[in-house]
């Protein structure tokens, strides 16, 4: 952590590997609470004030409930809300048939929020250790509440054992990605005494999944406001000039127009997580997709078999797509080899597709893909690996332009075929980063390692090597920024085996790059999908997966 810059009185500090932001030291109980009165919530004021405010804040809990729908296919179920406020949401809630239950540790919202909900909910003032129930809620719902909690990781904990397996956590807060942060950087209206830590979508996920709070997808933050309920905002948590610059044009406006509701996005990000069992240990899967590799393919399993991963256990998918030279016999001496899973294509359809078919069956919390080629070093997974582990990142690329030489693509005796080739990777690496405002060094490199849900609620079509474009873009616009680690690489030639085809594959990755850029990319209901499918571990390869051998141990 080092010293960012000061919020009032406070010091914020800014962790150098993650880039999670905290203040610290934080406030003390005594600062908190002459900060969290009565008017903090904005329920001071006229009656007709208060009602214009309840019905703002009910149509953003509309919002989230619309959210929870998409998420559980349905309304209705055990809602718990931590923060209620005055009971907004939990209102709304209750008019769509959901048992709701709110914890709130102001007395005074808590007394709103009873007088609002009456008989038709639970109220809990205080904070949730005071609920005793265990694997109970179907969702739970915790909107800008994140941020003013002094241990995020506990809290989630905490969250996690109230929440029933497969249960939908919900959780909004400001995000340092978003549009606003980027522009007013460390005048941004967020940045408040109450505020004790600030997150970025990276960083929220990571603390999630470190806490068995899989994350699903990262939304924008919709919230339905008025010009009068930000004027009011900005008059009481002032930003120099913002809130003077608001005030004004507030005053020259009717009435009519000031109320007007409008959807906005301003600060905050939604985050949708899923509860998933808790193992006693972190598992990797390894994907090896195998096709006329019978020169190095079994020194390459040996390997990965051999390889002990410190804390983790792993799971080999062998992927063999009915070579011509030998190698299906080779996988097939592995079949019933514990930790190993072996997947048998009825043919060659490249790949992409292979790779595809064994994601379908990857049950791993981190996901690795390994070629049969030897031109990369299972030695290197250790490094690979550490950052998922750690927590610091959730994606991470294995660059072969690493180091201190120049080890992509040089072919023995045929310079000027190495030259072509790696001056194409140069334009494509230039057209994928100025797309995706990435700086890349080697988007394209066969190791890939990430965390599982980075691919949730993804689906992938690509078939040949054009798959490493999909992958890497997609991932990126879900939200998570790949941190490159160089790599050991030995380059093999076409001669030696090596697949790709300069003349069929340049266009494909040209189509992926363009047709990725704006297709649509909605997660939720891929997520849906994939979990109304049969149970996971017999979901659906891609067709052409004719047969499955093998036990994972």
């Amino acid at each position: 952590m080092y010293y960012a810059f000061s919020v009032q009185q406070s010091r914020l500090v800014e962790c150098r590997d993650c880039g999670h932001m905290m203040l610290h030291p934080p406030p003390s109980d005594e600062e908190l609470s002459g900060i969290y009165g009565e008017n903090y919530w904005l329920l001071d004021g006229s009656d007709d004030e208060r009602q214009h405010f309840a019905q703002l804040k009910q149509a953003t809990a509309r919002n989230y409930l619309d959210l929870v729908k998409r998420c559980l296919g349905r309304h209705g179920g055990r809602l718990l809300e931590i923060g209620s406020g005055a009971g907004d949401l939990l209102t709304a809630a209750v008019e769509l048939g959901y048992d709701v239950t709110g914890v709130e540790r102001s007395e005074f919202a808590c007394a709103r929020a009873r007088e609002m909900l009456g008989s038709s909910g639970r109220i809990v003032c205080g904070d949730i250790d005071r609920l005793s129930e265990r694997d109970y809620y179907d969702v739970c719902v915790i909107a800008d509440v994140i941020e003013h909690v002094k241990d995020p990781r506990e809290f989630l904990r905490q969250v996690y054992e109230l929440v029933r397996p497969g249960g939908i956590v919900i959780v909004a807060t400001p995000s340092l990605q978003s549009w606003s942060a980027r522009l007013m950087r460390t005048r941004w209206m967020e940045f408040k005494t109450e505020h004790l830590h600030y997150f970025s979508q990276e960083t929220l996920h990571s603390l999630l999944f470190q806490t068995g709070l899989e994350p699903i997808a990262a939304l924008p933050g919709h919230k339905v406001l008025s010009l009068k309920y930000i004027a009011d905002h900005f008059e009481k948590y002032r930003v120099p000039m913002l809130s003077s610059a608001v005030k004004c044009v507030s005053r020259l406006l009717p009435a009519a127009i000031r109320k007007a509701p409008f959807r906005v996005v301003a600060s905050g990000i939604v985050s949708v997580s899923v509860k998933k069992p808790k193992a006693a240990r972190r598992k990797l899967s390894i994907i090896v997709p195998a096709y006329n590799e019978a020169a190095t393919l079994e020194p390459v399993l040996r390997s990965v078999i051999e390889k002990k991963l410190e804390g983790l256990d792993k799971e080999i998918i062998v992927i063999e797509s009915n070579s011509t030279d030998g190698t299906r016999d080779i996988v097939l001496k592995y079949r019933d080899h514990p930790g190993v899973k072996v997947i048998l294509e009825d043919r060659a359809r490249g790949k992409g597709h292979a790779v595809r078919t064994g994601l379908a069956h990857a049950t791993g919390d981190y996901i690795l893909i390994q070629d049969g080629d030897q031109e990369y070093d299972i030695e290197d997974y250790d490094v690979l690996l550490e950052p998922l582990e750690s927590g610091k990142q959730a994606f991470i690329l294995g660059s072969r332009h690493g180091g201190r030489t120049w080890k992509v693509r040089q072919f023995k005796g045929k310079p000027i075929m190495g030259m072509l080739l790696n001056f194409g990777h140069w334009v494509f690496k230039t057209l994928v980063n100025v797309t995706f405002g990435l700086s890349l060094d080697d988007p394209f490199t066969m190791y890939k390692v990430f965390r599982r849900d980075c691919i949730a609620g993804l689906t992938f079509e690509c078939n040949r090597f054009d798959f490493d474009y999909e992958l890497l873009i997609k991932i990126v616009r879900k939200g998570y920024r790949p941190v490159e680690i160089p790599v050991n690489y030995r380059s093999r030639s076409f001669s030696e085996g090596k697949k790709v085809s300069v003349v069929r594959d340049t266009w494909t990755w040209i189509r992926a790059i363009v047709k990725y850029r704006s297709v649509d990319l909605d997660v939720i209901a891929g997520w849906r999908a994939g979990i109304s499918a049969k149970a996971p571990e017999s979901v659906a390869a891609p067709a052409g997966a004719a047969g499955f051998l093998g036990r994972a141990g």
